[in-house]
């Protein structure tokens, strides 16, 4: 099959979405099809050299948008219509694969000049549902032009559902690269003796970092030899600053800020972690970054929030806490520092649970969906 896979971010920033389509896409090729990345690109800031020329479209510079505590990267260039509108004629794609389709703007355009049978994944879930109860008459003509639907979780199709109660939308979770994370080594320097706690994501407000850093700074009254590792782009926030200085002033080792890392070396921070922990806020329709660190090895202390719980049952694949509740997080924390036969049995444990999700066995549900999807559109005569 010949396959667009289309974003509406920029695919030269991180992001969960943007890593769902690359390595989709490497999978379905894996298979033998045709598949074509389409997103917005900033220029100044290259792709990833995986991504050969003829496999990625760049459609449209982007700008940011602040949304639930995040930041999207994303195209309002309405003069990419008769780009779109040309690209559309000329590729004759047999299926066209929209993530998050009614984003701005550029699915949109793709939905509306799609003559292939046309799958939408939506990825979002948020406990505010302001925006699709805004835009619900407008974007039901395009609701209609999507052949199938899939949510990443039941979170994300709970999210949707109530909004489009005629269409059915099928779960398909996000997959990982299960033996990349599953047989990384870990960094020498981190295995000195020191209790390492992993937290790995963009330092965005719903992420909760400054709940961590938190609930770090009283496991470091009560205990010694600990380190927190943080993994991501982006800059803590006044508060997590504040922190972080009052931290080093008391044991300059204590934290460690990779920054941004390459897609190389993260597997590594999560195989020498002793811990990892994602005290997100709400707003996850998943938890990728918890599945990384399960196939690594280590055990995971979460929020208990939607999205999360649909990955990890408490105390049998993790500990999930309150959100915002430090003094929880680093009692979770404490138990599996000094607890190891818990820490082992949640290793092993989330070790099982990851390996449900490697790309593999997601890839052959999408497959399979897009097969069942051509078949209906060609019985219901409902494909241009």
């Amino acid at each position: 099959m010949k396959i667009a896979m289309v974003s509406p971010y920029d695919f030269a920033w991180p992001g969960g979405v943007n890593a769902h389509v690359a390595q989709l896409s490497a999978e379905l090729r894996e298979r033998g099809h045709a598949v074509r990345i389409i997103a917005p690109q900033t220029p100044a800031r290259p792709l990833t050299a995986d991504l050969a020329a003829e496999q990625f479209i760049p459609m449209g510079r982007t700008v940011p948008l602040s949304a639930g505590g995040s930041t999207a990267r994303v195209t309002l260039s309405w003069w990419l219509y008769p780009r779109v509108r040309g690209l559309m004629a000329r590729e004759s794609f047999d299926i066209v694969h929209l993530h998050e389709p009614l984003a701005p703007i550029l699915p949109l355009m793709v939905l509306h000049h799609s003559n292939a049978v046309n799958i939408g994944t939506f990825h979002a879930y948020s406990d505010r549902q302001r925006l699709y109860r805004l835009s619900r008459p407008a974007l039901r003509r395009w609701q209609r032009r999507l052949h199938g639907r899939i949510a990443v979780s039941p979170a994300a199709r709970a999210f949707v559902a109530p909004h489009f109660p005629q269409h059915a939308c099928r779960v398909i979770p996000n997959g990982i690269e299960y033996r990349r994370f599953a047989d990384a080594a870990p960094f020498p320097h981190l295995r000195d003796g020191r209790f390492n706690i992993l937290f790995v994501g963009r330092k965005d407000e719903r992420k909760g970092l400054r709940y961590l850093l938190n609930a770090f700074a009283r496991l470091l009254t009560q205990r010694e030899n600990l380190r927190l590792v943080i993994v991501g782009p982006g800059s803590p926030d006044r508060e997590s600053s504040r922190i972080l200085t009052e931290i080093a002033g008391s044991d300059a080792g204590a934290v460690v800020s990779a920054g941004a890392v390459s897609n190389c070396d993260l597997p590594r921070y999560y195989a020498s972690a002793d811990a990892f922990c994602s005290p997100a806020t709400g707003g996850e329709s998943f938890g990728i970054v918890l599945l990384e660190a399960m196939a690594a090895g280590a055990p995971v202390v979460a929020s208990d929030i939607d999205g999360y719980r649909d990955i990890v049952t408490h105390e049998r694949d993790g500990l999930l806490t309150a959100p915002r509740d430090p003094a929880a997080i680093a009692a979770a924390i404490a138990r599996v520092a000094d607890h190891p036969d818990l820490a082992a049995r949640l290793s092993d444990s989330g070790r099982r649970v990851a390996a449900n999700y490697r790309w593999e066995r997601v890839a052959s549900d999408v497959e399979n969906y897009y097969q069942h999807c051509i078949q209906e559109a060609k019985a219901n005569g409902n494909a241009r």
